[in-house]
């Protein structure tokens, strides 16, 4: 999948960057990790402890056609799901479906319009403009898992870096952080920004399979 500019989008044209984060670096890094993985890897442990690839594969399936949705405002079944309601199963197609997936999802926040008012994804009404980010995020996030679990190099961009750390920051006023990403794990002074990311998500960076 090749991740296209949008033709005719006046975004596109790069002395005239998007007004909001672009998920299509994100969404290209996750799709060239899938591309990756043979089916000898499926069953493997990953950094998410209730996940093998498999599942993992099947998780970043569901969150991409439920953001693409929360982005359309085509609310329903596909952003009104918790996804922790059920252990995600992996279709399939999923090598033609998941990129396909992740092409769509990083289109359908390209116009301004997918930014602006309420949306819904996971079972959650929110602003659009958080949704939008916490996409990215969980691109990112999955990304790494992704790539630590099938021993694969990972350099996501800066910009979806930069907004995951600051989306990721520890706070006193959300006590429920925690029940979604686990306590954050300390990182050495000087750690990459990747680095940084990955323990504000709660996961430690040196994990291996096997850990």
């Amino acid at each position: 999948m090749s991740f296209p500019p949008v033709d005719g989008h006046p975004s596109m044209n790069s002395n005239n960057p998007l007004p909001h984060p672009d998920l299509r670096p994100a969404a290209r890094a996750v799709a060239q990790l899938a591309e990756g993985i043979g089916n000898e890897r499926l069953g493997d442990p990953t950094p998410c402890p209730q996940y093998a690839v498999r599942e993992l594969l099947g998780h970043l399936v569901g969150l991409a056609t439920a953001f693409r949705d929360a982005g359309r405002k085509d609310l329903g079944p596909t952003t009104g799901t918790d996804p922790q309601a059920a252990l995600p199963e992996l279709p399939d197609d999923w090598r033609t479906l998941l990129p396909l997936r992740l092409d769509e999802l990083a289109r359908a926040w390209v116009p301004v319009a997918a930014w602006e008012g309420q949306t819904q994804a996971g079972g959650i009404a929110l602003p659009a403009q958080i949704a939008g980010r916490v996409a990215v995020n969980e691109l990112v996030v999955h990304g790494w898992d992704l790539a630590r679990a099938t021993g694969q190099p990972y350099a996501p961009e800066e910009a979806s870096l930069r907004l995951s750390y600051e989306l990721l920051e520890p706070s006193d006023h959300d006590p429920g952080r925690e029940a979604i990403f686990g306590p954050v794990v300390e990182v050495p002074a000087g750690a990459s920004l990747l680095d940084q990311v990955v323990g504000r998500s709660g996961r430690r960076p040196d994990w291996r399979p096997g850990d």
